[in-house]
């Protein structure tokens, strides 16, 4: 079992004192789903990145931002959404911690 709250711990201390402002973890890998903690520091991004068959965010802590030309979608401590089926950036708005949960490898009907 993985213990969330130490990785995320963990992971936003890495974040801090990254000159990116990142740091993340694969914690599981089953067939074709997977799941990672992503820590950003303030202020910190992931660039425009192409988005998988699925996948969901849902933030430990702190609060980030999913832009994408569809729409930007704020999502906050506790909050889950599912991404967005095209490019896309993620922006911290403050100090975050999420669990990113990605299908892969499967087609959508």
């Amino acid at each position: 079992m993985t213990d969330l709250k130490a990785l995320a711990d963990e992971h936003l201390a890495k974040a801090k004192s990254d000159k990116n402002g990142r740091s993340a973890h694969l914690f599981l890998h089953d067939g074709p789903l997977r799941q990672a903690v992503i820590a950003l520091s303030e202020g910190a991004r992931l660039e425009e990145h192409a988005a998988p068959p699925a996948a969901s965010l849902q933030v430990l802590a702190g609060r980030v931002r999913i832009t994408a030309d569809g729409g930007d979608i704020e999502v906050g401590e506790g909050g889950v959404t599912r991404i967005p089926h095209e490019r896309h950036g993620v922006t911290a708005l403050s100090d975050a911690v999420v669990v990113l949960t990605t299908v892969t490898g499967v087609e959508l009907p």
